[in-house]
């Protein structure tokens, strides 16, 4: 195993330690602020809770592809496996994008945006992208079943998948990494960087609080980066890929990044908000309640264990 091996699994070790723990308590975090007032942009979010920890708890098969002990995976393990891999990468940054469009209607047309603020609205728009997404994943699958068995893409042998794709692969598989990139990324990028520009700009001139001010342009611009730097160098290889005509073998260090993004989406885009801040300190503060009564409760129980104790003993 190399060294690159060995890097991938610890990042990969690392995004799992981290972005589990992180995704689960922002979900709860979600889910219990949205059983009080249910809004659009907490929809997007649970959704994109939801992809970013599915895509966590299939991580270990990738670690396992590319671990020293070679384990022979079976036939129908590596295309559902890539189908949920690629594909909750698209779903993040697409519920990213929805987010970031709530944000610049709420910010640039706060009146005509109340009109159309309805949670059920925000549920077909997020029922939308995992069809969209999903029926990528599964026109790649049709295209491929259609072809000559022995040109498969999934498995070049038995203890990889989709990897080492052929000059006759590559003319079939180039096209459609580049649609994928051009639909699923490039055009979530531009409308998000429009969005999140427009709202820096609404904010810095409007007559909000400067501490709310800061902490706004401070969340649109970290979700601008991270948006750029975890999806960018991925989707960019599929474009040179594309030009090239040729499967780049720097795609697999690109794919890095945007592994990242699982973990990096809590720890920037949610826990520097405000409204996630005092969703923490709910949740911390009902946990030790909780936890206070069953302590009581305990004692409680105790000294009626100890009360029907004592007449027996002085008897």
């Amino acid at each position: 195993m190399g060294a690159w091996e060995v890097i991938s699994l610890v990042v990969y070790g690392a995004i799992i330690l981290l972005g589990l723990p992180s995704n689960a308590l922002a979900l709860y975090v979600f889910y219990c602020r949205a059983k009080a007032h249910l809004t659009p942009n907490l929809i997007y979010m649970i959704n994109l809770c939801l992809s970013d920890l599915v895509f966590i708890l299939f991580l270990p098969l990738k670690m396992l592809e590319m671990g020293p002990v070679e384990w022979p995976m079976p036939s129908f393990v590596c295309p559902l496996y890539n189908l949920i891999h690629f594909g909750t990468i698209y779903t993040s940054a697409c519920f990213l994008t929805a987010v970031g469009v709530g944000r610049y209607l709420g910010a640039v047309y706060p009146i005509h945006y109340q009109v159309y603020k309805k949670p059920c609205y925000s549920c077909l728009i997020s029922l939308g992208i995992w069809c969209l997404v999903g029926s990528h994943g599964l026109l790649i699958f049709a295209l491929e079943t259609a072809r000559d068995a022995n040109s498969t893409l999934f498995a070049g042998n038995d203890t990889s998948c989709y990897s080492e794709f052929s000059p006759d692969q590559m003319v079939f598989l180039a096209p459609v990494r580049l649609e994928l990139s051009l639909v699923l990324f490039f055009l979530p990028l531009a409308i998000t960087c429009f969005c999140y520009i427009s709202c820096i700009r609404v904010l810095v001139g409007s007559h909000l609080h400067e501490r709310k001010k800061r902490r706004a342009v401070r969340v649109a611009v970290a979700t601008l980066m991270v948006f750029i730097f975890c999806f960018g160098p991925y989707n960019i290889s599929h474009v040179a890929g594309f030009i090239l005509r040729m499967d780049l073998w720097w795609r697999t260090v690109a794919l890095l990044p945007s592994a990242c993004n699982a973990f990096l989406d809590p720890l920037i885009f949610y826990f520097l908000s405000s409204a996630v801040d005092d969703g923490v300190t709910q949740v911390w503060l009902s946990l030790r309640q909780k936890y206070s009564s069953i302590r009581l409760k305990i004692a409680l129980a105790h000294g009626k264990g100890k009360s029907h104790q004592e007449p027996s003993g002085v008897a």
